[in-house]
Formats: structure tokens, sequence, C-alpha cells
């Protein structure tokens, strides 16, 4: 398809942009962001809305905008599962996680770890999470490119690395405090964004909006997947476990989530910004769903209206950009862009600011330089979020031939998880799990992460030593092995001292 970029598209994209870029250097010419305080925790006073929509952006990434309506347009509403396993998540989070972090106001979310089972645990987490912010960052990015590069006419690498260094500098200046304020702005315009198309597309249908259930329905498009006992598949329950198990490693010991609890001016604003963010992305990922529904009947409908390279296997995740250059009026289309724009400046810069975090108080501070005073330590935030906004970008560039980001992003994250959740919960569960007991937990979740990675395309090994389960179960049996044994363990240790 040929690209083309309008003057009232180009109008909206470049008025959103310099917006954005404002506020980063508003934040930073105020002061608010020149301090390691205002860079990661806004100076602890944020009202609860605003980072609740903050927690809302950072769910609604391109991976919401792009892959959630590829994926249902491709095939059916089972990944919408996914989203039903927030309510109990969020719950347990206003419950436990938040008072914790909330109480002992630290800004990592590891030193917990640290306190409980030595300094390694704290290591094991912190690369753990680090490497899966890079496999975000360029998911996020490679899936935002997409369509920018299709408006653009540009080549999708320059318009990755343009995005990736706007990015940077737009976090390097404004720190977390223009982060979360913008990230509420940008969630709104994502969700505006989201309807309008939503809107124009149910209309566009030759007999009326009627036409997109009665299509739907013949192809069993509504279906949330299988809901039979294979492991080795997609079904209901695989991807409610995974998404349950996610969840809570995002609310529970995610550096991201952790930042916007200590962000919060009060117990009660940080309660209100959790219930807020967590429970409103349930309607509105069921709208990017519905989104994909909607493509697949109006596509249905209408066939001559798609290319026949974009009916090919792995092109769905580039059906929704097409539509948006193909099918929306001037000015709309450009709306529609800066909404992706959006959804992939939150996630990026989230992830930016708390990874330099995390590399400020878990590694600079605590192994190199525990002395390191203000300007040091905010040349270390700085430097931190270049490196890692690099380093996300190359994984971004890298991504070009993936055919399903969303599967690729859910794997890559549970890899990379490496089940910390489960050493998190053990710490919490067991008061007498020792620190013998939590290694021998997180080798052996290791062991089985690295198992169920490599064995399924291992050639050399047997059939009956490859692993039998979905990608998908990755981090719920690491998680489950970290947890299970160090409560074994443990209560083994127990026996053998009396």
């Amino acid at each position: 398809m040929g690209g083309y970029l309008r003057g009232a598209d180009l109008t909206v994209l470049i008025v959103y942009f310099l917006a954005v870029l404002a506020v980063g250097l508003y934040f930073y010419r105020s002061g608010q962001s020149r301090t390691t305080a205002g860079f990661t925790t806004a100076g602890r006073a944020l009202p609860g809305w605003a980072v609740g929509l903050s927690i809302l952006a950072t769910y609604l990434s391109s991976i919401s905008f792009l892959a959630l309506p590829g994926r249902s347009y491709a095939e059916d509403w089972n990944v919408f599962v996914f989203s039903l396993s927030l309510p109990p998540a969020t719950w347990i989070a206003v419950r436990w996680f938040l008072p914790y972090y909330r109480a002992s106001g630290e800004v990592s979310a590891y030193s917990h770890l640290e306190r409980r089972f030595g300094p390694w645990a704290r290591l094991y987490a912190g690369l753990c999470y680090l490497l899966t912010q890079l496999a975000r960052i360029g998911s996020v990015t490679f899936l935002m490119a997409l369509p920018l590069s299709v408006l653009l006419e540009w080549d999708i690498r320059l318009v990755i690395l343009l995005t990736g260094v706007s990015v940077v500098v737009y976090t390097m200046l404004g720190g977390i405090i223009a982060v979360i304020w913008t990230d509420a702005i940008q969630s709104l315009v994502l969700m505006g964004g989201a309807g309008v198309c939503l809107l124009i597309m149910v209309l566009g249908l030759p007999e009326g909006p009627g036409q997109l259930f009665t299509l739907a329905a013949a192809e069993q498009k509504f279906s949330l997947g299988s809901f039979g006992s294979s492991l080795a598949e997609p079904t209901f329950w695989v991807v409610l476990v995974y998404g349950f198990t996610i969840n809570l490693q995002n609310f529970g010991i995610d550096q991201n989530y952790v930042q916007r609890y200590v962000a919060a001016r009060s117990d009660a604003e940080a309660r209100k910004s959790v219930w807020l963010g967590g429970l409103l992305y349930v309607p509105v990922s069921a709208v990017f769903v519905f989104i994909g529904t909607a493509l697949f009947a109006f596509y249905s409908a209408q066939p001559d209206l798609l290319p026949e390279t974009y009916r090919a296997e792995g092109m769905a995740d580039r059906v929704f950009p097409y539509f948006i250059v193909t099918q929306l009026p001037p000015g709309v289309t450009g709306l529609l862009i800066a909404a992706i724009f959006a959804a992939a400046m939150s996630t990026i810069s989230t992830s930016l600011n708390s990874s330099a975090t995390l590399l400020l108080t878990d590694f600079y501070q605590r192994y190199l330089r525990p002395e390191a005073g203000e300007r040091e330590s905010m040349w270390v935030l700085h430097l931190g979020t270049l490196i890692w906004g690099l380093l996300g970008t190359g994984i971004g560039l890298a991504m070009i031939n993936v055919q399903a980001a969303l599967d690729a992003w859910w794997t890559l994250s549970g890899i990379f998880a490496g089940g910390m959740v489960g050493l998190f919960l053990l710490g919490m569960i067991s008061r007498k799990a020792s620190n013998p007991a939590a290694a021998t937990g997180v080798l052996l979740g290791v062991l089985v992460i690295v198992w169920m990675t490599l064995s399924p395309d291992c050639e050399t090994l047997p059939e009956p030593l490859r692993s039998p389960l979905h990608s998908f179960l990755t981090i719920v049996a690491g998680t489950l092995t970290i947890l299970l044994v160090g409560l074994l363990v443990s209560r083994l240790g127990s026996r053998s001292r009396r």
C-alpha cells in the first residue's frame, strides 16, 4: 500500500508531539525533575486519579492498540481472557502489596528481597526486570512504527530510531512527574481515538452495525477460546492463569507500579489509583478487542477494500494500520496516529524511567558508589535512560520480521520475568523460608524456564524430554517452582533442625 500524509494529519501530529515535549521541558525548567526524588517519585505528591490513569496508560501501550485488534481480527476473543484476571490481581495488590511498599517508603521494588534473602535475590530480580523492560520497549516501538512508516512513507527502521531518540530526550527532561502527567493525558487521547475509529468502522458497514454481529458470530469470533484441559494450547484456562501470574508480578514486584505507589500523595490516593488503573483496563481492552472483530466484519463485507497481501498469514498486526491510513478522513487519521504514538510514548517513557531508577538504586548506589551525591545520581539516571533507550530501540529493530508481535511479547516477558514473583511471594508467605531454600527454588525455577523455552525446538532432544506445555505457561511454571520448592526446602530444613 502506498503511504500518504495529509495536511490536517500532519498538523495534529506536530501539535501533539510538540505538546508532549513541552510538558517534559516544563518540569525540567521548573526544577521538579532535576532531583533524584523528583525524577523517580515525583516528590510523593501526586493525586490518585492522575497516578491511576498513568497505571492504565502503562497497560495501554501500542501492544493494546495494535496487537489486540490484530489478534481478534485473525482469531477470536481469547486474548481478552488476560484482562479478566485483572480484578482479583488488583484486589490482592490493594490488600497486601500496596500497603507494604507505602510503609517501606523505598523506591526500589527489590530492596525487600535483599533484606529477606540477601543481595543475590535483589540482583536476580533486578536483572530479570531490566531484561523484561528491554523486550517491552522493543515490542512497543516496533508496533508503533508500523502505521507511522506507512503514513510518513518512511522506512520503518528510521521511524523506530527517531521514536527511540525522541522518547529518550523527553524522559530525560521530565522524569517520572512528566511521565505520569502525560500518561494521564495520553490515556484519554488513546481511548478517544479508539472510540472514534470504532464508530467509523461500524457505521461503514454496507448493511449497518447489525452486519458486524452476523458475520462475526458465523465465524465464532466472539469465542473466548477452548475450555478444554489441554496445556499445550492457549485455552481459556491457560491464558487466564498466565494473565493472573503476569498481573500479580505487575502489581507486586514491577518497578513501574511500585514507583507509582510511592508517588501518590497518601495511602488513600494510592489505593484509588490502583483500583482506577486496574479495573478500567478491563472495559478499555474489550473495546480494542472489539475493534479487531469489527475489522474482520468490515473487510469481510467489503473484501475489495483489503489487498490480498494483507490477508496473508502473519499480516494481522498490519490490518488496523492499513484501515487507519486508508479509511479515515483527514484529521481523524492524524488523531489515531497521535493516539498510537501516545500509547508508545507512555509505555516506553515509563519503562525507561523505572529502568534508570533501578540501575541507580540497585546497582550503582548498591555496589559501586553508595555515597553518590545528588549531581552524580542524576548523571547516572540520565545515562541509564539513554543506554536502556538505545538497547530497547535495538530490540525494536530486531523485531521487524516478527509475524505476531503480541505472541512475541508475551513469550519474552514470560521468559525474562524469571518467575521472580515466586521469590517475592515466598518471602511474604513464609517467615521461615531461608536463604538456601530461596536459592534452591530460584535455581530449579530458572532450570524449568530454560527447559520450557529451549526444549520444544531442540531436534536432538527426544520427544518425551521436550516440554509439552504452551509457552504462556513458562512464567507460571517458573513462579510455582520457585514458590513450592522454597516452601518445601524450608519445611525440610525446619524438621532437620528440630
